[in-house]
């Protein structure tokens, strides 16, 4: 790749990130007031979030048996409301020993 070609991509997603975050400002220029409205863009990052993550919760690990068991550890700490170096922390060690486990079969 050439500096030319590096500065027009650099261009390119320079004005497209901008734009993405210039147009609701400009379309959008009084509050919000529908409660519809707002819970949705609420539960919007945590929904993309979702999608980004999940996928590669699956695909990380060189089994599925451990990201399974990894996913379900750090659902059930979640939901008792550990923190989230505690979650982390503990489903990793999880897929860990369950990928100790699995070599040795």
């Amino acid at each position: 790749m050439t500096i030319q070609t590096f500065f027009i991509y650099l261009f390119i997603m320079a004005v497209s990130t901008y734009l993405i975050r210039v147009i609701p400002f400009v379309l959008v220029r009084k509050q919000i007031d529908n409660r519809f409205i707002r819970s949705f863009l609420h539960y919007i990052p945590y929904a993309v979030l979702t999608a980004m993550t999940i996928p590669a919760i699956f695909t990380a690990t060189s089994s599925v048996i451990s990201a399974c068991v990894g996913f379900i550890i750090a659902v059930i700490l979640a939901l008792r409301n550990k923190s989230l170096t505690v979650v982390a922390l503990v489903s990793c060690l999880s897929v860990y020993l369950t990928e100790l486990i699995i070599s040795f079969f």
